[in-house]
């Protein structure tokens, strides 16, 4: 071993026990590589600034820009829909039509991205359903990772690997030549998940949340207590009429705060305003302050139908009705004003639903507001936004959990749809770089209007990307140093005389192992040119034996902080390291058993 391969695996080993001690962040890591490995002569500094210029970091971005531009069409959430509409209560067929849904969707799009909007889908089917979410949310998260396997673009390590092949002198893989091998671990991780989550138990999900839910809210202020959902009918006087001259605002004392009304085509919840005309039909969502107000008697005298009320409604209408909760502060005109009269809120349509001092709940009638009162507001979610905006007479507090699933331009999913669709066509066609695939889909969810600019920005996993670029100089370190030779024959010397296919299983193993301790992009950048040097070596196809590191570095079903997707679910569910290890394992042996099966055959030796 020479003296540079010291220090580079050194430092190799150094940035590996700061990625499972976790501190400093990862990303952080990778910046310290960057800085160390020219200073200490291992690489110049041109060729540790590589990858803020290679082309598949831009590639990646432009992937993160398309993913969000579904997710802010509403593409993902219409999914969801259907799924909740089509899984019924039977636990088994939510799973297997959850599971490929999130693998399809995952193979197009950033597999976290996917989990973060399916997350709340699943709890609420679950909630519906009497189904545990615990055996629902792993095989979730299983899925998601699985799907890495099914396109060239379904996760970043996939396409380090490709370039990586052409950096050596090789062709880099197609967009469909990963599908094969992946839709068998797919359909074998449905199979398998089918008995498996039988193992998960039947507890109760841990909060995945701190920053509080609408659920959270209404609990909190009593809406359940004192708001009642009244259907308008045929005969009432109210029909026909103006909300505003109805007399259906009582002041403190009652007020209706939402219209649901229905059409041949779909389910509307309104924001109620005096402008609004009553239609035979209508559910007014009523809002009682007074515990001594008699519903009965005022549904009775004007024809209305009291309706029951689910303990999860709130929550079920949050994609049309938001809540915020704000605070007085000193320089607030409010001060000591009636807490009805708040024209700072009536000029975004928002209404005030509960008010707490301190410790204590006030009532809305009379009550006359204070410095540090919190306020419970709802209304429309561009009220609740442009509320951010006012710094003088209240300030908004965390918004709800809720928020993070909302859809701002659900009229554009088409056109979001088209332009994914121009990219794929470029991916497969290669009439264009890939880089350039997706630049023009970027362009194209920009002039449709799918994602605004600095949503775009937003979107862009910068951690990511700077973990990507920050390790890249270790390959090639590795490389002038002859660690990549020396690790390709170890490798091989372990493996001796088993020949190629036991090689390629030895080879994701490695992969494996050492994407437990380090994400699975760092793993494909450092395993990647081992792969190509192994197969060289063998005179072997070093497309099946870079394959083989692709597939292992999305497989790493063992652990909870092997990809983003996976902490995400372990959180939701309240899922054990050990739990992790029990149900992941005989996935990834699956995972193994079917590589070394189908990649010699579709790659040859």
């Amino acid at each position: 071993m020479t003296a540079d391969l010291a220090i580079v695996l050194a430092m190799l080993g150094g940035a590996i026990a700061l990625f499972l001690a976790g501190r400093p962040r990862a990303d952080a890591v990778a910046l310290l590589v960057l800085l160390l490995l020219p200073l200490s002569g291992q690489v110049t500094l041109r060729e540790a600034l590589e990858g803020f210029s290679n082309p598949n970091i831009i590639l990646i971005a432009c992937l993160f820009v398309i993913g969000e531009g579904l997710v802010r069409t509403g593409v993902a959430q219409k999914v969801g829909d259907w799924l909740l509409h089509h899984a019924g209560t039977s636990e088994s067929r939510l799973m297997i039509m959850l599971m490929a849904v999130v693998g399809l969707m995952g193979s197009i799009m950033s597999s976290s991205a996917v989990v973060a909007v399916f997350i709340p889908i699943v709890l609420r089917i679950c909630r519906q359903s009497a189904i545990s979410s615990r055996k629902i949310l792993m095989p979730m998260g299983m899925a998601a990772a699985s799907s890495g396997m099914l396109t060239l673009v379904a996760t970043t390590p996939n396409l380090i690997i490709s370039s990586a092949l052409v950096y050596s002198g090789y062709k880099g893989f197609y967009f469909f030549d990963f599908t094969p091998i992946g839709v068998a671990i797919m359909a074998a991780g449905i199979v398998y998940m089918l008995a498996a989550r039988h193992l998960l138990g039947e507890g109760r999900a841990a909060s995945a949340r701190s920053r509080p839910s609408i659920g959270n809210w209404a609990a909190r202020y009593g809406l359940y207590e004192r708001t009642h959902r009244l259907r308008v009918g045929r005969g009432s006087e109210l029909v026909g009429r103006r909300l505003g001259a109805c007399g259906l605002d009582l002041g403190g004392e009652g007020r209706v705060v939402a219209i649901e009304r229905s059409s041949r085509l779909a389910r509307a919840v309104l924001h109620a305003t005096p402008d609004h005309v009553v239609d035979a039909g209508d559910i007014l969502l009523f809002n009682v302050d007074d515990k001594a107000f008699d519903i009965e008697a005022f549904c009775a005298r004007l024809g209305l139908e009291r309706l029951t009320m689910s303990a999860a409604y709130f929550s079920d209408q949050a994609r049309d009705v938001g809540m915020v909760e704000v605070i007085v502060p000193p320089e607030s005109h409010l001060v000591n004003m009636p807490v009805m009269s708040s024209a700072a809120l009536a000029q975004h349509g928002l209404s005030v639903m509960g008010v707490w001092r301190g410790s204590k709940a006030l009532t809305l009638h009379d009550a006359k507001l204070r410095v540090g009162d919190t306020m419970l507001v709802v209304g429309p979610w561009k009220g609740i936004f442009s509320l951010q905006s006012e710094e003088h007479d209240v300030v908004s507090l965390a918004l709800p959990i809720e928020t993070d699933a909302l859809v701002p331009a659900p009229e554009k999913a088409l056109h979001a749809l088209l332009s994914l669709g121009v990219v794929v066509l470029l991916l497969l066609t290669d009439w264009v770089p890939n880089v350039m695939a997706g630049l023009i889909g970027c362009m194209l969810m920009g002039l449709f209007g799918c994602i605004t600019l600095d949503a775009a920005y937003r979107a862009v996993n910068w951690r990511v990307l700077i973990l990507i670029i920050g390790m890249l100089p270790f390959s090639i370190a590795l490389r002038h140093s002859g660690g990549i030779d020396l690790a390709a024959d170890m490798l091989l010397d372990l493996a001796g005389s088993w020949g190629l296919y036991a090689q390629l299983g030895l080879l994701f193993l490695a992969t494996i192992v050492l994407g437990i301790a380090i994400s699975g992009t760092a793993t494909a950048v450092l395993m990647g040119p081992v792969a190509i040097s192994m197969a060289q070596e063998l005179n072997a196809s070093p497309h099946a034996f870079a394959m083989a590191v692709a597939i292992a570095a999305s497989a790493a079903f063992m652990s909870p902080v092997s990809t983003p997707a996976n902490a995400l679910v372990s959180v939701a569910g309240g899922y054990k390291f050990s739990e992790y290890l029990k149900i992941g394992t005989p996935l990834m042996l699956m995972a193994l058993a079917v590589s070394v099966v189908l990649i010699p055959w579709l790659f040859p030796l």
